[in-house]
């Protein structure tokens, strides 16, 4: 059985709290989370100086809250793929390929989230760095049971080989050629799964 459980903490209830936090998401990822300053925040949020502090009280919480966001994201949206797919772990890996190349292919595609977060701040055990490895140990957990479930003869291995190649093709759909990239994950998608379906003899 596939499992897959979505997020727990709960969004925020409060409109100018969640709106900064949507503002952030959006800002953040287009332009950089060191570029994007407080007033600015503030002013594209439609929210005072002390609204934002009473909600959040610094940009640092701000930022991990807004990769604990993305990682929602997700979580939640890989979850409902996981409730329809009737158990076929295939259907779930075939959906989160096909996921990450119309990311690649969509304008305004700027590479991963959580790897650019994590290149801004050098210092391996700030709160943001651990809440991207957070997400990543998540992130390839996923893919080993999927693979495990599909039959995979070295689950652990190819999750992370599949990791690899996402984060090379996201960063190559960004900095250089989208449909090479693409092309690129696909192929490593398909060996994997061909891996699983012909498991080499014991």
């Amino acid at each position: 059985m596939i499992e897959i459980p979505r997020p727990t903490d709960p969004l925020p209830t409060a409109p100018a709290k969640l709106r900064i936090l949507e503002t952030a998401n959006r800002l953040f990822y287009d332009d950089g989370i060191r570029n994007v300053g407080v007033d600015r925040l503030i002013g594209a949020s439609q929210v005072t100086k002390a609204t934002f502090y009473k909600h959040y009280g610094s940009k640092d919480r701000l930022i991990t809250e807004y990769i604990a966001y993305r990682h929602r994201m997700v979580a939640e949206w890989l979850s409902d793929v996981a409730a329809t797919a009737n158990d076929d772990p295939l259907v779930v890996l075939r959906a989160l390929q096909s996921a990450i190349t119309s990311a690649i292919a969509t304008p305004g595609f700027r590479g991963c989230p959580f790897i650019n977060a994590a290149a801004e701040f050098a210092e391996p055990a700030h709160p943001v760095r651990r809440a991207v490895e957070t997400h990543r140990e998540w992130y390839v957990g996923v893919l080993e049971q999927l693979l495990r479930l599909l039959g995979h003869p070295l689950s652990g291995e190819a999750a992370d080989d599949l990791m690899l190649a996402r984060d090379g093709a996201m960063t190559g759909g960004y900095a250089g050629d989208p449909i090479a990239s693409t092309t690129a994950l696909n192929r490593a998608f398909d060996r994997v799964v061909a891996e699983a379906r012909s498991p080499v003899p014991a």
